[in-house]
């Protein structure tokens, strides 16, 4: 009688080990953040950047620069003779430069352009004007240090050489076509490319796991690469280390490879760049990422929702 006890006891009572399996296996631990919440994590999220110490947003701003610029040497080298043509060559540096927002957003780092998001917050009242503009200046300057620096550190590597040097002429002719777009052309690209970089990062914010996050980021930014669009803290390592090839001497070849739009590849046409594609970059994630997203699921207070999981046996 007692062993039958024993049995039934052991067939009917949840034990611990159970208990953790189910929780271990439930699957709405694998579903992804609805488009509202995933407003409301951006929006937190946004206000805890806005009011970060200046030490710690600053560097983690030159982090992520660094980063994007690790994206971008990857990109060259990648893009660089690779005889597919030009759509599978672009695709593929997209894939390449991908690497950088990975590792701003996995391993965390301050990025300008992805701070356009906390547009969401002043547009809720949660954030102040002030707060944004700091954010903004101390991130695109941590970020222009890291982008920069990154430039003279890779073109000290010899990287450029490889190939023959041909990813120096992969380089240069990249800068040489940035400093030789029209204003208007440039803020175009810089709208678009912010628009593609905050989605990537909006959804982010709807995985849980580390691989869905980095699946969420690799397509977007593969696209805006792929389309040629502009991205302002890329620009500060590509046109950097265009206009240092350019005063190398034993660069000669391939300065010459990359035509007159070389004479325009200097600090005139660094600013020149920057400008509009820094103001399009604004546009493209605050208004028509943030704002849109802030109208659709924010407004009037209106709180975001927090769905049940929407997995079905």
């Amino acid at each position: 009688m007692a062993t039958d006890q024993h049995l039934n006891q052991t067939n009917d009572t949840p034990t611990e080990d159970h208990q953790i399996g189910d929780m271990r296996f439930d699957p709405s631990l694998l579903d992804a953040y609805a488009p509202g919440e995933i407003a409301r994590r951006v929006s937190v999220v946004g206000v805890a950047k806005a009011r970060m110490p200046t030490v710690t947003l600053f560097t983690l701003a030159v982090l992520a620069g660094a980063f994007i610029a690790f994206g971008a040497m990857f990109y060259s080298v990648a893009v660089t003779d690779t005889g597919m043509g030009l759509g599978p060559t672009r695709v593929l540096g997209g894939l390449a430069f991908s690497l950088g927002l990975v590792l701003v957003l996995i391993g965390g780092a301050e990025l300008f352009t992805g701070n356009t998001l906390i547009v969401m917050g002043w547009a809720q009242g949660k954030v102040t004007p002030g707060q944004l503009s700091r954010n903004w200046s101390i991130a695109y300057a941590g970020n222009f240090v890291g982008a920069t620096g990154m430039a003279v550190v890779a073109y000290g590597s010899g990287f450029l050489h490889l190939g023959g040097d041909g990813v120096a002429a992969t380089a240069i002719a990249a800068a040489t076509a940035k400093v030789n777009l029209s204003f208007l052309t440039a803020f175009i690209r810089g709208v678009l490319c912010n628009v593609l970089v905050c989605l990537a990062v909006w959804l982010c914010f709807a995985a849980r796991t580390v691989s869905s996050k980095i699946l969420a980021i690799v397509f977007p930014i593969t696209a805006f690469v792929a389309l040629g669009f502009e991205h302002s803290i890329a620009n500060m390592y590509f046109i950097t280390v265009g206009i240092m090839a350019t005063l190398d001497p034993a660069m000669a070849i391939p300065v010459a490879a990359a035509g007159d739009g070389v004479a325009n590849l200097n600090l005139a046409g660094f600013i020149g760049n920057l400008i509009p594609v820094t103001l399009g970059n604004i546009i493209g994630g605050g208004v028509f990422v943030a704002l849109i997203y802030y109208v659709v699921y924010l407004r009037d207070g209106i709180s975001a929702p927090r769905p049940a999981s929407t997995w079905q046996p």
